[in-house]
């Protein structure tokens, strides 16, 4: 009987087919175990996550519902204290820049006298020593414009409204008020008119002297020195100018400066706007009327040459920046073009105006002028004959100086 019909096969293909069946399945068993494994547990982590995040859900909806959200109120009280530190180092910086403005102008008024003394004609013997009299505060520099020719006019304000001598030096001790006449120098530096002013300062002690060229078409140049040199000199709450043949009430002048003392930047006089003049040949004619626009233009509004007042900060800003400062033909537009452009409080006071007729009905209602003269003569006319006069007619009594606080 052979193999084969005993139901064997003796091939040995049969056998490989066995073995790779059996392999085959153990195969699969392990993968199928792996699987189930795998599959029992992601549904463990995904319901690990879904717990966490609903409690994280449920936590939120709490706070909320509490109103007290911790996001809200960790970003409130942050931009709060940014907002706080923002305000104080804003605070800070204004703080150091008006320190360090202050300085600058304290430096350039001290060059400017420095520069003064040096350069410039002889100085009266109270003025030599600005250190001394950076010491006191003053209320007002009362400046009285003048010229070589005008000493007859300088004798009226002296015998009127000007105090002399010891009583001077009282005023500027217990009233702080300081009052000088104005004027350069001549052409010829040392000359005969400038002896004569040493001559007379000599006498009264009462001249500012400034280094400037004396002339009627450089009254600009004179005022900006001005106003520079006695920022240098004085340090007061305001600077005059007035013309000398001006009537002034010092104690009223004083008593309504004061009103105005808190304001860091104030331009007080009676506030004009007259025509610009481009005919050549008549007074007040303006060379560069073209400036101001069409023919027939007016200029910008601007206090009146006889008598006008600055604060302290307007006069330090004329002494830092004197060299660049532009003038014009007449002194009144050229002070009123520099502060066009600032943050300046014009006012507007016609007390500092009155006529010499309408001067005297007012004092005796009450309402004493602080200035008085005649607009048709720009001062006051006829000034060294009729000062006496006015000054008996509108004047403030003779008290009334030392009787104001």
């Amino acid at each position: 009987m052979s193999w084969k019909s005993k139901g064997f096969d003796p091939n040995p293909k049969s056998m490989v087919t066995k073995k790779l069946t059996l392999l085959l399945c153990i195969g699969c068993f392990c993968a199928g175990m792996l699987f189930s494994d795998r599959m029992w547990t992601v549904p463990e982590a995904e319901d690990k996550t879904i717990s966490r995040a609903m409690g994280v859900k449920d936590e939120r909806l709490k706070l909320i519902s509490e109103g007290c959200d911790p996001i809200r109120k960790d970003a409130k009280h942050e931009s709060k204290d940014i907002l706080s530190e923002v305000s104080r180092t804003h605070n800070a910086i204004q703080t150091l820049d008006k320190t360090i403005s202050n300085l600058e102008m304290e430096l350039a008024a001290t060059r400017a006298v420095q520069e003064s003394i040096i350069n410039g004609s002889p100085i009266s013997d109270d003025l030599k020593i600005p250190e001394t009299n950076g010491k006191r505060k003053y209320l007002m520099v009362v400046g009285i414009n003048t010229a070589f020719s005008s000493r007859k006019r300088r004798d009226s304000v002296r015998a009127t409204w000007m105090p002399q001598g010891e009583e001077r030096k009282k005023l500027e001790e217990e009233k702080g008020i300081v009052m000088r006449f104005v004027i350069g120098h001549s052409a010829t530096s040392g000359g005969i008119l400038d002896r004569a002013i040493e001559a007379e300062d000599r006498k009264h002690g009462d001249f500012l002297r400034l280094e400037h060229v004396e002339g009627y078409l450089e009254l600009s140049a004179k005022t900006k020195t001005y106003f520079a040199t006695a920022a240098a000199l004085w340090d007061a709450d305001f600077y005059v100018k007035v013309d000398d043949d001006v009537h002034v009430n010092i104690a009223t002048l004083g008593a309504t400066l004061a009103r105005h003392r808190t304001k860091p930047r104030v331009y007080i006089g009676c506030m004009k706007s007259g025509p610009v003049l481009a005919q050549k040949g008549v007074r007040y004619h303006e060379p560069e009327y073209w400036k101001f626009g069409e023919e027939g233009n007016k200029y910008f509004r601007h206090a009146t040459g006889q008598l006008y007042a600055i604060s302290k900060d307007l006069a330090s800003y004329i002494s830092i920046n004197q060299h660049v400062l532009h003038k014009y033909a007449n002194e009144d537009v050229t002070l009123g073009s520099w502060f066009i452009g600032l943050d300046v409080e014009h006012i507007d006071d016609r007390s500092l105006c009155c006529g010499t007729t309408d001067c005297e009905w007012k004092a005796q209602a009450g309402n004493v002028c602080v200035a008085s003269f005649d607009w048709t003569c720009s001062g006051i006319c006829k000034s060294v004959e009729r000062m006496k006069d006015v000054h008996r007619r509108c004047g403030e009594g003779k008290n009334a100086l030392w009787s104001e606080a």
